[in-house]
């Protein structure tokens, strides 16, 4: 795919992206098995297996989780009132305010474990990792932002996250509609949104401007990005998901680059 070579030109030592469609055929530029920090894409496969449980019977949705009044949806949500890194003092009821944490998916990760008596890391490999043959990611870090792994992998989620295949395709629909809506908040890096809107776990472009993701990308878009330099988003509409790694902190230079790297993307799908 032509519109791939863009990331030749993004002033990374190192800058590598594919596509994945519904059929499973595979595009990509640049080395598939070399490790990356995932950085917060993480939360992407934090809320895959936050998922797997709910499907096993071993955590609930709107049980309590996090604050008083929290639940593991608010969490999953990040409408949980906790702030970005301190899990101690919420900065807001439960419900108010879309407010991004990483705090949340720590308090998320302590929860998991407690209902399933499982290591966070272990859980996420049994139910996740190892069922989709993500075999050269690992967890070195916290269920916020702890990944490093490969492209071919990074793929592989955005595969599943196409056509679902560890979690019931209704699973995944309530994933990925939006939780809480109306709520306002801070998209980091683009500012503040309103809405902001988000799902479980997965953010939802909506109308949000300005965005990671392109023009061309329908409202139904829903992925992450992360300060390493990394993003996965997923088109249900166009299907397809596009997933990039590279070694260059998420910048100004990735706000005008990504978008036109998905703009590119979708325009050669069509």
């Amino acid at each position: 795919m032509q519109a791939l070579s863009a990331v030749d030109g993004w002033g990374a030592p190192h800058a590598y992206a594919g596509v994945v469609s519904r059929t499973g055929a595979v595009e990509a530029r640049g080395e598939l098995a070399a490790a990356f920090v995932w950085a917060s894409v993480t939360k992407l496969c934090t809320a895959l297996a936050v998922l797997v449980a709910v499907e096993e019977g071993s955590v609930a949705l709107d049980e309590p989780a996090g604050p008083p009044g929290s639940t593991v949806r608010h969490l999953l949500a990040h409408a949980s009132g906790l702030g970005p890194s301190d899990p101690s003092v919420p900065l807001a009821p439960p419900g108010a305010r879309r407010i991004y944490s990483n705090a949340g998916f720590e308090v998320l990760g302590r929860h998991l474990e407690s209902r399933t008596g499982m290591a966070f890391a272990a859980y996420l490999g049994a139910g996740v990792l190892d069922p989709l043959a993500m075999s050269g990611t690992r967890l070195d870090g916290t269920p916020a932002a702890g990944a490093v792994g490969p492209l071919v992998d990074l793929l592989a989620l955005g595969a599943e996250l196409l056509d679902p295949t560890i979690i019931g395709r209704s699973t995944l629909d309530e994933a990925t509609s939006v939780a809480f809506p109306g709520l306002d908040g801070v998209l980091p890096g683009f500012g503040r949104q309103h809405p902001c809107d988000w799902g479980l776990g997965l953010e939802i472009r909506s109308d949000k401007a300005p965005h990671w993701t392109g023009s061309r990308n329908s409202a139904q878009t829903f992925g992450h990005f992360g300060q390493s330099g990394t993003f996965l988003w997923v088109d249900p509409v166009a299907g397809v998901a596009c997933a990039v790694l590279t070694d260059r902190p998420f910048g100004p230079w990735a706000a005008v680059a990504w978008p036109e790297l998905s703009d590119a993307v979708l325009a050669e799908m069509a």
